[in-house]
């Protein structure tokens, strides 16, 4: 065991528990820039890794009543199958030796950075909103919320799938935009519990094509699950608006770290 790798997992996990972000967005690039870990295997590795620590996560926020099984529901419906037909892409993509990895990230960091200055500035969209030009779109994004949130589980279980990122940040994007009146605890909760299931397939998925370190694994895991514990608890203790700085704030540092990986 590497008490590195342990190390790493701690304040990983401690991240996801707090905010529900930063397991394939954070440890994916840790392990591939500071540990020198090859990126097919990182990928592979974080995935389980994500599943297991995010599973830790998921029962303090159940008992605290801070997860919104309808929406995880829904997002699966959409994410669990677009997981498995990513797999058979991936190996097809391999296959072919086609580089898809840098056009996913690019994409991704525009719409966290993006994401985050609207959770900053949360209130003053919201006072735009409620002006009259903007009536008509409240009314289609009430009605179509269903729908598009299915369509946002199809787009994370793809680009998790063949990145690792996105299972937390971009969920955590998501439900803040088809979901506002959340507050930032019920959102972290929401996208914890449903990043398990598609990470933990992805997981198994990359395990089958032969890129998962299950020493590695380990290290990372024994570190994750007392720093998804105290992150979790911790974080229905502070106030919402320091969550949600924090939460624009990570989404920006890891929106701005994908740009110039």
């Amino acid at each position: 065991m590497d008490f590195a790798f342990t190390f790493a997992g701690f304040v990983v996990g401690f991240v996801i528990g707090l905010t529900g972000v930063g397991g394939g967005s954070l440890m994916t690039p840790a392990l591939v820039l500071i540990f020198g870990v090859k990126p097919a295997v990182a990928v592979g590795t974080d995935l389980l890794y994500a599943a297991i620590t995010k599973g830790g996560g998921i029962f303090p926020h159940h008992r605290q009543g801070t997860i919104d099984w309808r929406v995880v529901r829904l997002l699966a419906s959409g994410s669990i199958p677009a997981t498995l037909i990513a797999l058979v892409v991936l190996k097809k993509l391999a296959a072919m030796g086609i580089n898809y990895e840098s056009i996913i990230t690019s994409t991704l960091s525009i719409a966290l950075i993006l994401t985050s200055l609207v959770i900053l500035f949360k209130s003053q969209l919201q006072s735009l909103g409620k002006a009259e030009p903007f009536q008509f779109i409240r009314i289609m994004h009430r009605r179509l919320r269903v729908p598009i949130t299915i369509l946002a589980g199809v787009i994370i279980g793809t680009l998790v799938t063949l990145s690792s990122v996105g299972a937390g940040a971009l969920g955590a994007a998501f439900l803040f935009f088809l979901y506002p009146r959340f507050n930032t605890v019920r959102i972290v909760g929401t996208d914890l519990a449903h990043a398990v299931p598609i990470t933990a397939i992805a997981g198994l998925g990359h395990w089958h094509l032969g890129s998962v370190d299950f020493q590695l694994l380990l290290s990372l895991i024994i570190g994750s699950l007392p720093g998804i514990y105290l992150g979790s608890h911790a974080g229905v203790q502070l106030p919402e608006k320091f969550m949600r700085t924090l939460l624009a704030l990570m989404l920006l540092l890891i929106g701005g770290r994908l740009a110039v990986v």
